[in-house]
């Protein structure tokens, strides 16, 4: 095997999915850094590229096995180059893998990553390692990130919800959670570093606990911690989105007014086949009391059409929650079947023709609903964070607000992770545009 400067071959990591496995990638990262690899540029340039890749729907899957068909290509170039699966599919297909690609050397599920370093010098006796080990929470290794402002802090991994489509349970084993400490003390390590916003990532955020200490709690705490501006958080589940957590987000300063709330469907029959544990009165509950505390919440989701036994009346539910609720975005997409999961043994499935009718129509809807929310904007001055250069117009900036929009201003002085005061003027296509003033300059009130 070609070696680096360090005597170690150097590594590429493709990341594909979730944010939770963007910041795998930075763990796996950090604790190879550790073992004394280093980390190649570009996957042609190096000798082994590590594949982390995500197992929700069909087409992730699909996207890597078609990737690794080009890695193939380029491994056949030089005899000591290897490639490595990691992630969720690694987890769900194991060693079958490595029969519709003979290319992958090793796969490794989202609990064995500190064993990488034995399986990329092909010292281990086992190529695949998709063990569940309950007690895996990565303690002792902080992850690799390169230098910025915002940063991604894993506080659970895992999920015991069992909704009846997702296959996250069989893929990332049980929920565990991190301790207050553990967590805290790498979110204090940041903020020295610089960094000035966190995300607090987990399955299903909202269910942390440590000892008599929620989700809330660890809330006000992160926000406590000096040098921060802005925290936020996800993937929240209904289920477990207390008064307490809302009133956590109201009166903390640095907590952002933005709730990523998945609802799926609108439809009782449709939640209740999900196993999703709340019906559409609870969630408009949760929606209101949220708005009541925060009139410039953010709220988007994760809506589902073409669940199988959906009807067209079903499906009616959906849009008119989409246009009850105004969300400011949703992602949206048609069921897949998952093999493994209780879903995929029902036998009323939605036809795919179907499935992706109703698709349309939904982003259609949604679209319209966006564009409507991105206009009341204009007129309001607000606070962003400063984020990185327009790839369209060197001339301008984007930022976000604590609300979660992406804005276009110009330039100026603009550098990542310092707040900018914003008027905004207009919308194009559904992103706001708008200039730079002085805080008193605030012709509409300062908001989210």
């Amino acid at each position: 095997m070609e070696a680096s400067l360090s005597g170690r071959p150097s590594i590429f990591i493709e990341t594909y999915g979730c944010q939770m496995n963007k910041n795998d990638s930075e763990l796996i990262r950090g604790l190879l850094n550790e073992s004394g690899y280093s980390l190649a540029e570009h996957w042609e340039s190096a000798d082994v590229v590590l594949v982390n890749t995500c197992s929700v729907r069909e087409h992730a899957e699909r996207r890597v096995l078609g990737r690794l068909g080009v890695l193939a290509g380029w491994k056949r170039l030089s005899p000591n180059r290897r490639i490595g699966v990691l992630g969720c599919m690694a987890q769900r297909i194991g060693a079958s893998l490595r029969e519709l690609r003979p290319c992958v050397d090793f796969i490794v599920g989202p609990d064995g990553y500190r064993r990488l370093p034995e399986l990329i010098s092909g010292s281990s006796a086992s190529a695949v390692d998709t063990a569940f080990r309950p007690e895996e929470l990565y303690g002792g290794i902080r992850p690799m990130r390169d230098s910025g402002f915002s940063a991604w802090v894993t506080v659970s991994r895992g999920c015991v919800n069992f909704c009846s489509y997702c296959i996250v349970p069989y893929t990332r084993g049980a929920e565990r959670c991190r301790t207050a400490g553990d967590i805290l003390s790498e979110i204090e390590s940041l903020a020295v570093r610089g960094f000035r916003e966190i995300t607090l990532l987990g399955q299903n955020v909202n269910s942390w606990r440590d000892g008599d200490m929620d989700f809330a709690d660890l809330l006000r705490r992160t926000a406590a911690v000096n040098g921060l501006l802005r925290v936020r958080f996800m993937t929240s589940h209904p289920k477990d989105l207390t008064e307490r957590l809302l009133d956590a987000m109201a009166e903390t300063q640095a907590v952002c007014p933005h709730l990523h709330l998945p609802v799926q469907s609108g439809s009782d029959r449709i939640l209740e086949r999900m196993n999703r544990k709340y019906d559409r009165k609870r969630y408009m509950e949760i929606v209101r009391s949220a708005r009541e505390r925060m009139p410039h919440l953010g709220l988007t989701t994760d809506i589902m059409v073409g669940f199988p036994g959906e009807t067209e009346a079903d499906f009616e539910l959906t849009l008119d929650l989409l246009e009850t609720v105004r969300f400011d975005d949703a992602y949206t997409y048609a069921y897949s079947p998952r093999s493994g999961t209780a879903a995929a043994g029902f036998e009323d499935a939605v036809p795919e023709d179907v499935r992706f009718r109703r698709l349309a129509g939904l982003i259609e809807r949604q679209r319209a609903v966006t564009l409507q929310t991105r206009k009341e904007w204009i007129g309001r001055t607000t606070e962003i964070l400063a984020e990185r250069p327009s790839p369209r117009d060197p001339d301008e900036w984007l930022g976000r607000t604590a609300s979660g929009l992406t804005v276009v201003f110009p330039a100026g002085g603009a550098a990542p992770g310092v707040p900018v005061v914003i008027r905004i003027e207009g919308v194009r296509g559904l992103t706001l545009y708008g200039r730079t003033v002085d805080p008193i300059d605030n012709g509409g009130s300062v908001c989210g």
